[in-house]
This record gives structure tokens, sequence and C-alpha cells, in this order.
């Protein structure tokens, strides 16, 4: 099920269960009203037939003509008795005689109650009751004059009401379904956009997410397109790093081939043999460096790196690797620092900066990490002869080397350089108070 059709489902769904609720609630509350209403008016006949009545000595005597027409009528839906305190009845309206209601109801003097009753043929009534004391001799007489109302009236006042009710929240409730819908519609529309594009994409109409989108989708396709401008220069960094290499190996291999057709001793084989043998292997390390490269933007979808776990592997090997040197390694770098990135690239740039340290120094190499204004600082150093200033900037370059003598490729300080700006960060080349180089990674936070 799409989203739209979830939100509307649910919706209307809570939209019936709120009308259903609130009609109810309504309808009681018009119920209560009309109900106290009626208490009201049959109570005033009450004290209309109290004020018509005359005490004699037998009882209570009632005009024949009463200000209420209905009470003379049969079958008007308004019936009046009057009882004694024995239940026993001394009056009844015209139209209460041949019906059951009102019947008696034991109620003290003063006390007035409203009861809803149902005689034998299931016709209801709203029956009121009030009790009197007449002290018209010398013993008061104990009266209850009782007025009763079937509820046909008042039942099909009910029903206009529910019946009213219906037709306004149902139309109510269509409205607002409708404006929900318009306003899933307006509201969903950014992500059917995003849809749109993507499948422009997959087509290849576009090559990123162009268009501009509110902030809950917004961090999505700055994402999205972080992604696919990471793969697009991959590939193209691919396709560069294969091209390059083809061609690099060109001139070695025509060296070799023209070599292979030339008469010369063993010997100057064998060198020209090695030399180009050495160069081949510099370009393959160089391409395939390269290919690896990353350019991983800071929005890339990656858990963030523990600093100090990185350096420990590395420096665990490399003091595998150089354990006749001896080198004494200092490292500064807190447990909780981390970087947000891939951890791949982390393990190059350390990777290729350490194992300089290491080539360089003379016994100590120094690692240390912080935050300063912003900025995850790396800083690796050494007591090696260090790099001068002018040779900072040709040393970052691919291929070239700071002695010949000493074993490498000449490319790692340039792959840390690349995969550092990659981040949006710099790559600095500074003097040790160790007496050698410092290189310090400054990487957006």
């Amino acid at each position: 099920m799409s989203l739209r059709a979830r939100v509307v489902a649910s919706a209307a769904a809570v939209l019936a269960l709120f009308i259903l609720l609130t009609s109810l609630a309504l309808e009681r509350a018009f119920r209560d009203t009309a109900e106290s209403s009626r208490e009201e008016r049959l109570l005033a006949q009450i004290f209309l037939l109290m004020a018509a009545a005359e005490a004699e000595n037998e009882g209570l005597v009632f005009p024949e003509a009463l200000a209420e027409a209905r009470f003379s009528l049969p079958g008007s839906g308004l019936y009046a008795r009057v009882f004694d305190g024995a239940d026993r009845l001394i009056w009844e309206s015209d139209s209460a005689i041949g019906t059951p209601e009102p019947g008696p109801m034991a109620l003290v003097p003063g006390e007035r109650r409203l009861e809803f009753r149902t005689d034998g043929n299931g016709q209801d009534y709203l029956v009121e009751g009030f009790g009197v004391s007449w002290a018209t001799g010398a013993v008061p007489r104990h009266y209850v004059f009782l007025v009763a109302e079937d509820t046909v009236a008042f039942d099909e006042e009910v029903g206009r009401f529910r019946a009213s009710l219906a037709v306004w929240l149902g139309a109510m409730a269509l409205l607002m379904l409708t404006a929900l819908v318009l306003i899933l519609a307006w509201g969903l529309a950014p992500l059917r956009r995003v849809s749109a594009e993507v499948v422009a994409i997959e087509s290849g109409q576009q090559d990123k997410i162009l268009g501009r989108y509110p902030t809950e989708i917004s961090t999505l396709t700055d994402n999205l397109n972080g992604l696919l401008a990471h793969a697009q220069a991959r590939q193209m960094r691919l396709d560069n790093a294969l091209g390059d290499l083809a061609h690099s190996l060109k001139t070695p291999l025509a060296v070799m081939r023209g070599a292979l057709g030339d008469a010369g001793s063993g010997q100057d084989m064998r060198a020209l043999m090695e030399e180009q043998l050495g160069r081949m292997d510099n370009i393959v390390a160089h391409q395939l460096q390269r290919a690896r490269t990353g350019t991983a933007p800071a929005s890339i979808l990656a858990p963030p790196v523990p600093i100090r776990r990185v350096a420990e592997r590395l420096l665990a090997s490399l003091a595998k690797v150089y354990r006749d040197k001896g080198v004494e390694v200092t490292l500064s770098v807190p447990q909780e620092l981390q970087i947000n990135g891939v951890e791949g690239d982390l393990m190059e740039m350390l990777g290729n900066l350490l194992d300089n340290a290491f080539k360089w120094c003379r016994k100590e190499v120094r690692i240390g990490a912080y935050m300063s204004k912003g900025l995850l600082i790396i800083a690796i150093e050494d007591d090696g002869p260090g790099i001068a200033p002018q040779d900072a900037e040709p040393l970052l370059a691919r291929g070239v080397r700071a002695d010949e003598a000493v074993p490498g490729h000449g490319i790692g300080l340039a792959m840390a350089r690349e995969i550092c700006e990659a981040y949006g960060g710099r790559l600095g080349v500074e003097s040790s108070t160790l007496g050698g180089a410092r290189i310090c990674l400054n990487l957006p936070a």
C-alpha cells in the first residue's frame, strides 16, 4: 500500500471515529437539553393545576375548563392526575381517561421527580411529579400532582435533530477528507518529484538531483547527490587510470621490445630490463593508487571511524616492518576522537604518512590528534632530516622523491593530500619540534 493510501485510510478511520463520537455526544447533549425543557414545561403545568384547584371539605375541586386545552382532549398526549397521600386517585383530566399513565408516585411534600415510564402497550411517557401539603383546614392534606406527556413529540424532535446532525457531520467529514486528500497531494508532491528525478537519472537524462526540496527531504537528496558524485568520480578515476596505465606502459614496453631486437651483451640487457621493469612497477603502483583514491565528500553515508584504533593497527604493522630500526613512537590520540568518513581512506592517509615518518626518522615518531576551531587536526612528526619549505610543494606532487636512493614510488604524500582534499581538508607540511618534518591533516569536523 502506498504512503498516500495509508495516510488516507488512517485519516478516514480516525475521522469516522471522531464523527461517531461527536454525534453521540451532541445527540446526548441535545436529548438532555430537550428533556430538561420538557421537565420545566411539565412542572409549569403542575403549578397551573395547583393554581386552578380549590380546596373544599371533600378535597380539591378543579374547574371544567383548564388553561391548557390539551387536558380536555382525549388522547392529546398530555395527561394529569392528582392522588392523595394514600395513592387514591382524587382527580384526572379528561385526556387521561382510559390511559395507564400517570400512575401513582410516592413523593413527600416539596419533593419533585421526573421519570421515564412505559405502559403495557410499549408507549413511553415522561412523567413529572410534585408532592404538596395543602393546608386549608385544621389538618393539612397531602397530595401528589402528576403530569405526563407521551414521548412521541420528544422522539420526533430528537429524530429530526439526529437526521440534521448526520447530514451536517457527514458533509463536514466529506469536506475534511477532501481537504486532507488535497493537502496530502500537495505535501507528497516533493517525493513524487524526487522519484521522477531518480527515474531520469536512471535513464541517463540527468546526472544528479536538481530540484529544491523541503528540509525534511533535502538531507536525503543531498546525500543521494553525494553518492552519485562519488560513484561518478570513482568511475572517472578508473577510466582515467586505465587509460593512463595503457599509455604509460607503451614507452617501457617499446624500449624492451627494441632492446630485444638489438644485439647486446647479456649484462647490458639485464640492466635495461631491470630498469624498465622497475619503471613499470612504479607506473602500475601509481595508477592503482590513483584508481583507489577516495573522493568521498563529508556527506557520504559512513559510520564514524575511531582514529586511535586505526593508528594503533598501522603502528603495529610498521613496528614489524621497521623492527631493526627500533623506532620510539608517541601516540597522543584521544579514544573518543572520530572521523566521519571511510575507514580505508583514513588508513591510506595515515599509512602513507606514518610509513614516510618511519622511513625518514632517526629514532622517534610522534602522532597526535585534537580539535581546533572546528577542525580535526592529525599531526605526524619525526626526528629525521625534515623538509625544507621550498621543497614542500614539489614533494606533494606524484612521483617526486626526496632521495632516489631510498625505496619508494614517490606517491605517498600525493595520495594523502588527494584524499584529504577530497574530504574538504588540507595537508600542511611544517617543521617539527623533534627536528624533522611535521605533516598535518586539517579535516572538517
